[in-house]
């Protein structure tokens, strides 16, 4: 039988889309198929392959049926491996109790997130950078958040994209029918402007070579680059959209990993509220992965080109698509942000950051240049004039260890694999012996 080190494991999301494929591909072959008159949507006939991780998880599984005796350890998929702290657990616990009896239970709650933890998240996590607790908005994860946004910007928008970037900015954007036509020589959507953020220009784009776009996605700490952008750079970004009246969504879920002065969110740069929206989550940095919690801040000032405000119109979206983020995992996040919760999901942040130290030490034996891991739980390796499934499928087979192939994150990612501190120390441990004898 095969095994999984947690470091981590195919999730049961992937498996479960892997086996609709494969279902779905039987399905075909056998000839059971009935068709209805629906034409499908067209802009979902533009999107490249699959989505990037379950892509991964087929070659996962396919790599355990030739290897069944394998113990595999997955670096891929950024998805957290530590247990979430007790007195987190606990809160939910405590609160799904509660929902057993008269005076505990409740049902639906604001669409816009409870109360109290709308002001927690502004109070702990903005308090220096004056956000309301009117501007929060909690979710059931940023990568919703994402879709909910493009729903709210509708597909007569331009937009950019930093150059690789998370694959959720782009696939949206095909989806609601912004990016245009796929172009293979350049692996580009036509519609979609590019910015390079490579190690030649410090990770952020020359933005003086960029067109003017309506909506700019940027991360930062970046997914996957590992780059967190310096006060200079987002000073020059926010003006940059100032200028061309743009809007910045940003991304901000790998902050509590930034080690150095670098800012934490976009509102800390003078001037961004008026230009931009930041999406964040519990995700990363207190494990909550599965239990699905994050927030957008939408601040009162950004508005659209008729002067109506922004916040009106994405509070309409949620209240139309979302009933709420649950309210067992609002509990963990307030639980997340008291002085006890922040002090346990701070060592969290620190067991993988240690992780990032040792792979960066990995390649640097192995005599790679190696980027991120310092303010970010990824790691960016270069193998230079390679193709980076190539590299991918090389270190699958050498070291039986899951990493992410850099194109996966657009054509500036080729050349580059990403590497997850996601683990436990056990599984980082073994996976740098592996590649350091192997590689």
């Amino acid at each position: 039988m095969f095994k999984f080190s947690t470091g981590n494991s195919l999730s049961s999301k992937n498996f479960f889309q892997f086996s609709v494929v494969q279902a779905s591909l039987r399905f075909h072959k056998e000839g059971a198929v009935s068709y209805t008159k629906v034409p499908r949507n067209v802009n979902m006939e533009k999107l490249q392959s699959g989505y990037l991780f379950p892509e991964i998880s087929m070659r996962e599984v396919q790599h355990i049926e030739k290897y069944p005796e394998a113990d595999l350890i997955s670096l891929g998929i950024g998805d957290t491996t530590e247990p979430v702290p007790d007195i987190i657990a606990s809160s939910m616990a405590n609160y799904a109790y509660s929902l057993s009896t008269a005076e505990g239970y409740r049902g639906y709650g604001a669409e816009q997130g409870n109360k109290a933890l709308r002001k927690a998240i502004a109070e702990t996590i903005y308090k220096d950078v004056q956000v309301k607790a009117t501007e929060v908005f909690v979710s059931d994860g940023a990568q919703c958040d994402i879709a909910r946004l493009q729903m709210l910007l509708g597909s007569n928008v331009t937009i950019a994209v930093q150059d690789p970037s998370f694959p959720a900015f782009v696939d949206t954007s095909v989806i609601i029918g912004q990016a245009g036509d796929f172009e293979d020589k350049s692996r580009m959507y036509k519609n979609i402007e590019y910015m390079k953020c490579l190690p030649q220009n410090n990770f952020f784009p020359d933005l003086a070579t960029v067109s003017r776009t309506d909506i700019i996605f940027f991360c930062s700490p970046n997914n996957p680059t590992g780059h967190a952008a310096t006060w200079q750079q987002l000073e020059q970004l926010v003006k940059f959209a100032k200028e061309n009246g743009s809007i910045i969504v940003f991304d901000s879920s790998y902050a509590p990993y930034i080690r150095d002065d670098s800012p934490r969110s976009i509102f800390e740069i003078p001037g961004a509220r008026e230009v931009a929206i930041e999406i964040s989550s519990f995700s990363k940095f207190a494990g909550f992965t599965g239990i699905r919690l994050g927030w957008t801040i939408v601040p009162e000032e950004l508005s659209f080109s008729n002067g109506f405000p922004v916040i009106k119109d994405f509070d309409r979206i949620v209240c139309t698509c979302f009933n709420g983020a649950s309210n067992i995992a609002q509990a963990g996040g307030l639980a997340c942000l008291s002085s006890k919760g922040l002090t346990a999901v701070r060592s969290l942040v620190d067991g993988y950051m240690e992780n990032a130290k040792l792979l960066l030490d990995t390649f640097d034996f192995l005599g790679l240049k190696s980027y991120g891991g310092k303010n970010a739980p990824y790691v960016w390796v270069h193998f230079p004039g390679s193709n980076s499934w190539d590299v991918f499928n090389e270190i699958l087979e050498k070291t039986h260890v899951i990493t992410v192939p850099g194109s996966g994150f657009g054509p500036g990612g080729e050349e580059f694999i990403r590497i997850s501190a996601f683990g436990r120390r056990k599984s980082i441990i073994e996976a740098s012996r592996r590649l350091k004898k192997n590689f």
